[in-house]
């Protein structure tokens, strides 16, 4: 655990968190994960899936590295990756994949949520922002677009105590 519960970052790229959480739809469980930057609190990586597979973090964490490679703040080394101990998360092709693009990465205690706390919350906000108040989901698209609808606003005009009260990207 390389943050040992210190979810402050003095610079964008410098520690990123991430978990999963899921959504009962009619068609079934649909599971959403996220890459949320410490400094900025902006999601940078996002991705839905009907599976909960490697692959679900694995395209949440290629988002990120493509958001941030494409707005000229490329992630490098130095930068430590946080989740809890899924086995998504110590998988070999994730472990190999962030090895790969020179990222640090760091585990939570198993079993221990306070570990992944801003995590935790940024899941929390989510369920309550969007999840619960527009229920009943269809399925897997109808998550997805809402999830990009929610994600923008977040990232765009949500305010944030924990920055100033304001947008990340300010």
């Amino acid at each position: 655990d390389l943050l040992q519960r210190d979810f402050t970052a003095s610079h964008p790229n410098e520690r990123w968190v991430a978990d999963f959480t899921y959504v009962t739809t009619w068609s079934g469980i649909v599971y959403v994960a996220f890459v949320v930057d410490v400094f900025s609190r902006a999601i940078v990586g996002w991705s839905a899936a009907t599976s909960k597979r490697a692959k679900l973090v694995l395209d949440a964490l290629d988002m990120a590295l493509w958001r941030r490679d494409r707005a000229g703040n490329p992630a490098g080394p130095g930068l430590i990756h946080h989740s809890d101990a899924g086995s998504q998360y110590t998988s070999f092709a994730f472990t190999a994949h962030l090895l790969e693009a020179g990222i640090d990465a760091s585990i939570g205690t198993v079993g221990d949520a306070l570990d992944n706390a801003l995590m935790e919350s940024q899941i929390g906000l989510y369920k309550t922002e969007l999840i619960k108040p527009r229920k009943p989901w269809h399925g897997l698209a109808d998550v997805e677009l809402a999830t990009a609808e929610w994600a923008d606003w977040f990232n765009n005009q949500r305010l944030h105590t924990a920055i100033g009260t304001i947008p990340p990207p300010e």
